[in-house]
């Protein structure tokens, strides 16, 4: 019996060592665990569209769990107010400063979110960015790519009619200095007016006063949507300034301060942009640094004038 003591105690530690973390979130979990959970990868590192999901570990991370480390707030740009979310890991990339950690987050409509989430060296939140997506439609191929530095070069692709590759190519750091993302890479051999634009709002409810369409042309505007709260609108703006060598794009919450004035602000965020609504027009300027949403020379100042809704054909 006694020589069979040892054996049970090692037995014992052994079970306790494979017992594998619960990351639900439905108890505390520890942040070694946590990190312990996201595989060290070594750049350069690339993924496609075509096989983001494939990219995450089989490991799933609850959103109770997630939101125990990074603000709820920094998925709102991602998937809205959903919380029905698949989260796994996909690595960890270690600096000397920074950690950067990427994360596959989908929705119950099979759409796939690969996001940046970036901490210091103690594991403080500091930004985040979504690098690729599920969700195109289009003949391009879309791909990020990771350098040692790291810079995230966000690109696509595609063969055109004249047998040549098309591309449009994005690179984005992460500044301490600005604690926001900035572009250090923008390379495109496309006219600007080729390129498609996709509205991810376009077909929500917009039965609300203010909802609608604000135009300037089909390359700049902003999209009013409804939620379920009578003070908060969805919002989506695009814009290309300067012959298309500067855009802009962001997807968000505005909440209103009264019947006029409004704001977006999101925690984990440094962009901040005010909205007055004034007869058929929208004013927006831009208070925060919004660096990691449009280009460097131009910024979220314009003003776009409401799109009359098409009569039905039961009020015509």
């Amino acid at each position: 019996m006694r020589n069979c003591l040892p054996l049970l105690c090692i037995l014992i530690l052994w079970g306790c060592k494979d017992k594998k973390a619960d990351l639900s979130g439905e108890v505390p979990v520890k942040l070694s665990d946590f990190m312990a959970a996201f595989p060290k990868i070594t750049p350069p590192y690339s993924v496609a569209d075509t096989n983001i999901a494939k990219a995450g570990d089989t490991i799933t991370i609850g959103y109770k769990a997630f939101t125990q480390f990074f603000p709820d707030s920094t998925l709102v740009p991602m998937v809205g107010n959903n919380k029905k979310l698949t989260i796994h890991p996909v690595g960890l990339i270690e600096k000397d400063k920074e950690n950067y950690l990427l994360v596959n987050i989908s929705t119950q409509k099979k759409i796939t979110h690969l996001a940046l989430f970036v901490t210091d060296k103690k594991n403080k939140y500091l930004g985040s960015k979504e690098l690729l997506g599920s969700y195109h439609d289009d003949e391009y191929v879309h791909t990020v790519s990771v350098n040692r530095e790291p810079t995230f070069l966000i690109s696509k692709e595609k063969m055109g009619s004249d047998n040549t590759i098309h591309f449009s190519r994005t690179g984005w750091v992460y500044s301490p200095s600005s604690s926001s993302f900035m572009v250090v890479i923008n390379d495109s051999n496309e006219d600007p007016q080729r390129a498609d634009i996709i509205n991810p709002i376009d077909t929500f409810p917009r039965k609300n006063k203010l909802s609608g369409d604000y135009v300037q042309d089909k390359k700049n505007f902003i999209s009013i949507r409804d939620t379920k709260k009578p003070n908060v609108y969805e919002f989506f703006i695009h814009f290309e300034k300067n012959e298309g060598s500067c855009t802009g794009e962001l997807k968000g919450e505005l909440k209103m301060k009264d019947a006029v004035t409004a704001i977006f602000s999101e925690n984990g965020d440094p962009c901040v942009i005010d909205f007055r609504f004034e007869g058929n027009e929208i004013i927006l300027k831009e208070k925060g640094s919004c660096g990691n949403h449009r280009g460097i020379k131009c910024y979220f100042d314009d003003t776009f004038v409401k799109k009359k809704e098409p009569k039905s054909k039961k009020n015509r």
